[in-house]
């Protein structure tokens, strides 16, 4: 049974920082694109950050310089270091793994982690 599951979400002023982890078990994690995505109240699901098994990492133009994405191969668990969070940061953050090749695509959600950022 796959399973990711996020921990470290929670309420912070503007400009503090977070950091969320999401742990996986059930797939290779190694073999796995993984992703944070966010959804705020009324709009849609958006990428934030993604990180491949290599190390390679993209993001949002909204977070660049803000927020790092890391993966832990060892540990089973993928990283979200957010700093300098503002009020529009607030959302559900999702972890996603995706794997993908000439005739498949899995992807798998984690059931997400509130995060508020107010004063």
């Amino acid at each position: 049974q796959v399973q990711l599951v996020e921990s470290g979400g929670g309420l912070v002023q503007p400009g503090g920082s977070l950091r969320l982890s999401c742990s996986a078990s059930g797939i290779i994690f190694s073999s796995y694109v993984m992703a944070w995505y966010r959804q705020a109240p009324g709009k849609e699901r958006e990428v934030v950050a993604t990180i491949f098994s290599g190390g390679t990492t993209n993001y949002a133009d909204s977070v660049k310089g803000r927020f790092a994405i890391s993966r832990d191969n060892n540990k089973n668990t993928v990283y979200l270091q957010m700093n300098a969070l503002k009020a529009e940061d607030t959302a559900v953050y999702y972890c996603n793994a995706e794997a993908a090749g000439r005739a498949f695509r899995t992807v798998y959600w984690g059931q997400g982690t509130q995060v508020t950022v107010s004063s």
